[in-house]
């Protein structure tokens, strides 16, 4: 998601809506990777950010994992689309994640938000008392003026007060009628967001038989306070939670009537993507089962077997399918497992620990060596399915040497697929079926989205796609792409990663996780 001129924010966010037959309609709109290439010079972040595919840039992504696994929220068949299209990008120089754009309140005002399957509020800054800088600050772009909410400015505002039953933290109610407070904290390097819930209209259109206007009352987070990184880079504009609680827009959409209760996030290797409201896939997709806890329901599954090139691995754990992780992480015994089975396949030679970056497992890449000695990889769901892992491995480039790594770290906590492991699917998030899909599929794909959009022109993709560097979709399958020299598909492998986990999230991670 790296580009070499500046792309105009409106020509990333593409207006695309598509139909599918369901009982409600179907909310599309882009989606942008943080770390993308495209969005790092939107944001002006150049010059602060480690240079893409180094040490430094995976180590800065890894650490951002780590910081983001804390959040939680304290107490607390027609088509549809967004106002602004149902297109996503990877934004490198904004968390690594996917962006898109919403538009709120009426009149409406544009936000750029980071998607995000983890956590469920969704917040953008408003009645700032302590927000990121709109002007001035290093992420600020002439593009794109970067917006903040104002209740008093839309007619269509209305308070949440402490009686409601979306109010989640009453013991910090002044009184019954009080506005309803929130706040979303993360352990780690004192991040937060705090602020009141309001409700408001979320801006969106349909393509059923016709293009028609749609508005639904959404409740969110007025952002009054923000901490740590979110003063800086980490959320300048906002954040989009999609997971399973009932403040969660996909929960308040499908509640309405105006969606099944279900959606898909599509995963471009170019970094570009596709989020779709309302879909719930179609009849040939691999599924498996939620592990729903009534306490706290996350997108959690039951993985009950790994396997690396031929050898199967008889391990069994839950893992949580999140949007807002750049890499995944496992818990042992089954990251040691996957991890020495990988090496123990592995030709190259393997290189020391390196404090620099969060993999153990890394390799030299000799400039002749030959794709096929990567191990492949795949995953056995609960049910029998099985899901493939395009990209396995990043690759990081210095002046002077290549270098590939397992993409997978060690975790403490708990195991959680993330971002790079999506990579080349569609994946449904049935919240009505309690069953997570999964397909393998282009993006652009005009046959199985009905009235989805033709590919770009090139200058409206990421430099690196148009020049070529992405165009292959296979190119995270050592098994496909068995007839490439790694030399060959390094440069591939580098932008696919960093603009797999550059996606769209101006509105940062700090909800998406847990």
């Amino acid at each position: 998601m790296r580009s070499s001129s500046k792309l105009t924010f409106f020509l990333l966010i593409t207006i695309s809506v598509f139909s599918k037959t369901c009982k409600g309609r179907v909310f599309t709109f882009k989606m942008h990777h943080r770390f993308s290439d495209s969005f790092k010079n939107w944001s002006g972040l150049t010059r602060n950010w480690p240079e893409k595919g180094s040490f430094e840039y995976y180590a800065a992504l890894a650490h951002r994992d780590q910081m983001l696994r804390g959040r939680r929220l304290s107490d607390a068949d027609a088509s549809l689309a967004f106002s602004d299209g149902n297109s996503t990008f990877r934004i490198s120089s904004l968390g690594f994640l996917h962006y898109t754009t919403v538009e709120l309140g009426t009149p409406g005002v544009k936000f750029m938000v980071a998607l995000d399957t983890g956590s469920d509020l969704f917040w953008v800054p408003c009645d700032c008392s302590r927000c990121a800088p709109t002007h001035g600050a290093s992420y600020a772009s002439q593009d794109f003026e970067l917006s903040i909410y104002n209740p008093r400015e839309s007619s269509t505002s209305k308070k949440v007060t402490c009686n409601n039953d979306m109010c989640a933290q009453r013991n910090r109610c002044l009184g019954t009628f009080s506005s309803c407070p929130y706040i979303v904290s993360y352990v780690s390097a004192q991040t937060s967001t705090s602020g009141i819930l309001v409700k408001d209209v979320l801006h969106f259109t349909t393509e059923d038989g016709g293009r028609e206007f749609v508005e639904a009352y959404v409740t969110f987070g007025c952002g009054q306070v923000q901490s740590g990184s979110f003063l800086d880079i980490a959320a300048p504009n906002g954040l989009f939670g999609l997971g399973m609680e009932k403040i969660s827009v996909p929960s308040v959409l499908s509640r309405e009537g105006l969606i099944a209760d279900s959606f898909s996030m599509c995963f471009g290797h170019d970094g570009i993507g596709r989020i779709s409201f309302g879909d719930k896939g179609s009849p040939d997709q691999e599924e498996t089962p939620f592990n729903v806890n009534p306490a706290h329901p996350t997108y959690n599954v039951t993985v009950t077997q790994a396997r690396v090139g031929t050898m199967l691995i008889d391990v069994e754990f839950t893992a949580l399918f999140d949007s807002g992780t750049s890499f995944t992480y496992m818990v042992d015994p089954a990251y040691s497992r996957v991890s020495e089975k990988f090496h123990s396949l592995a030709r190259d030679k393997r290189r020391p620990p390196d404090p620099r970056i969060p993999f153990e497992y890394c390799y030299d890449m000799s400039p002749d060596a030959n794709a096929s000695l990567v191990p492949s990889m795949s995953l056995t769901m609960k049910g029998g399915r099985h899901f493939t892992v395009y990209d396995p491995i990043i690759v990081i480039s210095t002046q002077n040497e290549i270098v590939y790594c397992l993409a997978v770290v060690k975790s403490t906590e708990l195991n959680i697929i993330g971002q790079n492991f999506m990579t080349g699917y569609r994946v449904v998030f049935d919240r009505e079926k309690l069953v997570l899909g999964w397909k393998k599929f282009d993006c652009y794909d005009v046959e199985d989205y009905n009235n989805f959009p033709l590919q770009p022109h090139a200058s409206m993709v990421p430099p690196a796609v148009a020049a070529g560097l992405g165009s292959n979709s296979s190119t995270g399958s050592a098994k496909e792409a068995s007839n490439k020299s790694l030399s060959s598909i390094a440069s591939t492998y580098c932008y696919s990663h960093t603009s797999v986990f550059t996606s769209l999230i101006s509105v940062f991670l700090i909800c998406l996780l847990l």
